[in-house]
């Protein structure tokens, strides 16, 4: 027997499956074992009850180059064989066994681009990389159709689907009936299996200059149903196809244009440094034997790491290595790298432990690189810059399915960035209605929807790192942080630590700095002996933090939050004044049993100490001090935050409206003669102790007396009412 239009004899490939399956031993193993990798992996899919064999396409072209060639040359019908060969193994090992265990291959020698697929590869087994953007709801996909006389009830025997139709049989197989086109399917006798479309776009790295993303369809089956979710970085080997398409749905003309998709055989979750919390929990069960000791042994590497005294310094200094200094601003992206655990009480009621960081600076402080670099080392997130961003874009859009027509929610960046980081960059550039989308997800983490007949609430457990710059390029150091950077206070009281990188003119520093940006051009081996942890490893030590380690508060970590936070509250109280400054909020001690869980989480230690908090403390302290600092006072004011006005300007603007008010009671009748209002500004200068008074101080006053129906004002003159 052959292959139809090849000389591959069937006997020979069924040999050397068999041969390769039962002799194949990998390089680890030693030669005297009794059984090889594959049939210890059979073994096993029988104890558990499993319906594939994962089979590494290195292991057979190590084996057998000449069956590797045909695999891939002619997959579907090697596969077949495959699967002929596997079930005769089974039932020789365990007869009862029922299931069919199908060849899953992956791992293959090269991998092509999507847009290197050309209509040669058809038919042949393909290796490709993307990343998921779209998964269709699962389409039950009839197997075996049962049909019924309509008669006389007679059901006819299972009819298999052969190549997509189903052969409805004509008249009834009843001796005694023999009716003609009476028969009519049964769906609760079929069999239907599940059968998923999925859209996956090549990744960043692979689009040539100038050039879109392309996308491909894939087909899933059975078990790989649901295997992916939008946002995930994967790798598929599959079969590429091509499939008529019609010209209308009533006609059976086709088109001379076929359409293409991947019938896909495995998928695998690529960036292992990304590990993601699904990925680690199954590698020691599904991949070679191999690899389970790698895993426990790189365990092993990691919990001595963080035993080290010097972690934290350590892993400051590994982040973002070619940028210089901003440690502070670097331990605060570090705790957003780990994050706070998620606490959810009985009552239904949920606290986030996710941490938002905004970056406000001057231009040329490498604030946009820090962004790329948290991009690259972050378990899942989307960079999206202000500009480029609409509101739908963030949060989830309605658009129409092509393959379906229907209304589909397509998820933005934020969901796709959903237990991961999202970046945006020129925060203060964004327009209005995109920046109000943020204020649900930043607290809440969840994003509502109710548009074309689509009412949902998808999740968006993110990190939000937004930088932006002060409003006409420089920071005003004689403003406040809102006049400088124009965001609505409700969003600002949003973000744990607001950071100001200030660009300061500074001899010593600057020399420093700039030798060492001559230095990353110019490798001077003195400058770069500064011991760093490599990224392979930084991102290993992040994910197993953040999947194993759930730190908890201890009890002198709990007495020192509390006995801090008062303290913050008490700086508020002026001597001798009546009036109470804000100093911190409970927003901001939520921030701080973030803050000190994750850097628990960075010591791997499973309880909060003291040092934690100390250390929570001390890094709000520095994001607070510089950016809620009333420069008129010099203390530490939330109102500036949250209200965006200090406490010590509003005692400023209430003495300003009474003293304007005693004047006008003193110099004007009411009903008489009007006044102007330069004549009231020297009149005040005269009688204030703070000399600095402008005319527009005066407008707003006399705009509050307005309001209360004590003047009235036309232009520059005043009259009392």
């Amino acid at each position: 027997m052959f292959v139809w239009g090849t000389s591959i004899s069937v006997q020979d490939v069924n040999a050397a499956i068999l041969m390769f399956l039962r002799n194949f031993r990998c390089s680890s193993q030693q030669q005297d074992e009794v059984e090889g990798k594959y049939m210890k992996a059979i073994n096993h899919a029988i104890e558990m009850g499993g319906e594939s064999l994962d089979v590494d396409a290195n292991d057979v072209f190590d084996y057998d180059n000449d069956l590797y060639t045909k695999m891939v040359r002619y997959p579907l019908e090697v596969l077949a064989i495959f699967d002929i060969v596997l079930m005769d193994m089974v039932s020789r090992i365990n007869p009862l066994f029922e299931k069919h265990i199908q060849a899953r291959i992956f791992n293959l020698k090269s991998s092509t681009s999507m847009r290197n697929l050309n209509p040669s590869d058809i038919e042949k087994m393909v290796s490709l990389k993307g990343m998921v953007i779209r998964c269709s709801s699962i389409i039950p996909e009839i197997r075996e159709a049962v049909f019924r006389c309509l008669v006389c009830g007679h059901f006819s025997d299972p009819i298999v689907v052969d190549k997509g139709r189903i052969s409805e049989p004509t008249m009834c197989m009843k001796e005694e009936c023999k009716t003609k086109n009476s028969m009519t399917l049964v769906h609760n006798r079929c069999r239907f299996a599940d059968k998923q479309v999925v859209r996956v776009q090549e990744t960043p790295d692979e689009i040539p200059e100038g050039g879109t993303p392309h996308t491909v369809s894939l087909l899933m089956h059975d078990k790989l149903v649901d295997a992916a979710k939008p946002g995930d970085r994967v790798e598929i080997t599959g079969i590429y196809r091509a499939m008529t398409v019609r010209v209308g749905q009533t006609q059976r003309t086709v088109k001379s244009l076929f359409k293409t998709y991947i019938d896909c055989l495995h998928i695998k979750k690529t960036d292992k440094s990304r590990m993601d919390p699904t990925e680690t929990e199954q590698s020691p069960s599904q991949d070679d034997q191999g690899t389970p000791m790698d895993y426990e042994e790189q365990v092993e590497k990691l919990k001595e790491l963080s035993k080290r005294s010097d972690i934290y310094e350590l892993l400051t200094r590994s982040l973002a290595p070619n940028i210089w200094e901003l440690d502070d601003v670097k331990k605060g992206l570090l705790c957003q790298l780990f994050g706070g655990s998620a606490l959810t009480l009985e009552s239904g009621a949920s606290f986030r432990g996710d941490i938002n960081i905004l970056l406000v600076g001057d231009p040329g402080t490498s604030k946009s690189q820090l962004l790329q670099y948290i991009h690259k080392l972050a378990p899942r997130g989307i960079y999206t810059s202000g500009r480029g961003s609409s509101a739908v874009g963030l949060t989830a859009y309605v658009a129409k399915d092509p393959e379906t027509g229907e209304t589909v929610l397509e998820s933005g960046a934020l969901v796709l960035s959903d237990r991961g980081i999202c970046c945006i960059d020129e925060f203060d550039k964004m327009s209005e209605n995109a920046r109000s989308m943020l204020h649900e997800v930043m607290e809440q983490q969840t994003v509502s929807i109710a548009k074309a007949g689509i009412i949902a609430s998808l999740n968006a457990r993110t990190s939000v790192l937004a930088c932006a710059n002060p409003s006409g390029s420089r920071y005003n150091p004689r403003l406040s942080v809102i006049d400088n950077i124009h965001l609505p206070p409700t969003l600002l009281s949003r973000f744990d630590l607001i950071y100001l990188i200030l660009d300061k003119a500074d001899e010593q520093t600057d020399r420093r700095l700039a030798k060492h940006i001559v230095a990353l051009h110019f490798e001077n081996p003195e400058n770069s002996e500064q011991q760093v942890i490599d990224l392979p490893t930084l991102m290993a030590y992040l994910s197993y933090a953040r999947k194993n380690i759930h730190p908890e508060l201890s009890e002198e970590a709990a007495e020192e939050l509390t006995r801090g936070y008062v303290e913050m509250r008490r700086r508020g109280n002026f001597p001798g004044s009546s009036k109470k400054v804000i100093t911190a909020t409970p927003r901001q001690i939520e921030s701080l049993i973030r803050l000190s869980e994750a850097l628990a989480r960075i010591r791997f230690s499973n309880s909060v100490g003291k040092d934690d908090v100390v250390e929570a403390f001390r890094l709000l302290e520095v994001a607070l001090q510089q950016s809620a600092t009333d420069h008129a006072t010099g203390t530490i004011d939330m109102d500036l935050i949250t209200t965006g006005v200090s406490a010590s300007e509003r005692m400023r603007r209430d003495n300003l409206v009474g003293l304007t008010r005693n004047i006008i009671m003193e110099k004007l009748q009411p009903g008489g003669p009007s006044t102007r209002m330069p004549e009231l500004l020297e009149e005040l200068k005269q009688r204030s102790i703070n000399a600095e008074l402008h005319l527009t101080d005066l407008r707003n006053a006399l705009g509050t007396l307005a309001s209360e129906g004590f003047v009235v004002v036309h232009g520059d003159t005043v009259k009392r009412v």
